[in-house]
């Protein structure tokens, strides 16, 4: 859905027709929902954090100004719904993630070998997995927040910049920081893969 498409479903709400809501609720659903969960690693908490942002999306919808998609200013919405909830619960759970991120300016994958029949591969593909999601429950808020918004939510860095009101070579920075304060965690912890693990790394 593009950003007129947007608009006029915008528009039709706000002119009484709440129904047309549902297309937008439609088209944005599933990434919202990913997002919380991955903020929060629970799905019942992600689940009544997604209705919550809707609600809240909802209720607030005349004061979306258009100045970015309603999909950037919806999913900045749930991540601040998210980081209430984490900072009101005093601990933070561990936050579900099937990537990581290396230390250059861009996304890394970390390829898995898919053997689903070998029980010793998926032990050590979940140990993995665990590995990752402790490391990012120690990321501070601002950081876990621009690193999910970037990968989860899959926001351009000037979307980003947009709907933290932040400058876009400060998101930049900031999203580097966090992807090295990663793999510096993940290798202290000894469970930084040998084989993409680098000096660099090491020494932040």
């Amino acid at each position: 859905m593009d950003r007129d498409e947007e608009k006029s479903i915008i528009a039709r709400v706000l002119a009484g027709d709440t129904e047309a809501f549902e297309a937008l609720v439609l088209e944005n659903q599933k990434q919202v929902y990913n997002l919380a969960l991955r903020m929060t690693g629970s799905e019942e908490d992600a689940n009544d954090i997604a209705q919550e942002a809707f609600i809240r999306a909802f209720r607030s919808l005349a004061s979306f100004r258009g100045d970015s998609k309603f999909s950037v200013w919806l999913y900045r919405l749930t991540s601040n719904i998210c980081l209430d909830f984490l900072r009101s619960r005093r601990r933070k759970k561990t936050v579900s993630m099937s990537w990581f991120a290396a230390d250059d300016d861009e996304p890394a994958e970390l390829e898995i070998p898919d053997e689903r029949f070998s029980p010793h591969t998926e032990l050590e593909r979940r140990e993995l997995r665990s590995a990752i999601q402790r490391a990012l429950a120690r990321l501070p808020d601002d950081m876990r927040e621009v690193l999910l918004l970037r990968e989860v939510g899959g926001l351009s860095y000037d979307e980003i910049a947009a709907s933290l009101s932040l400058e876009e070579g400060t998101v930049k920075s900031r999203i580097f920081r966090a992807r090295k304060k990663l793999c510096k965690i993940l290798s202290g912890d000894g469970n930084f893969p040998a084989e993409i693990s680098s000096d660099k790394a090491k020494g932040v």
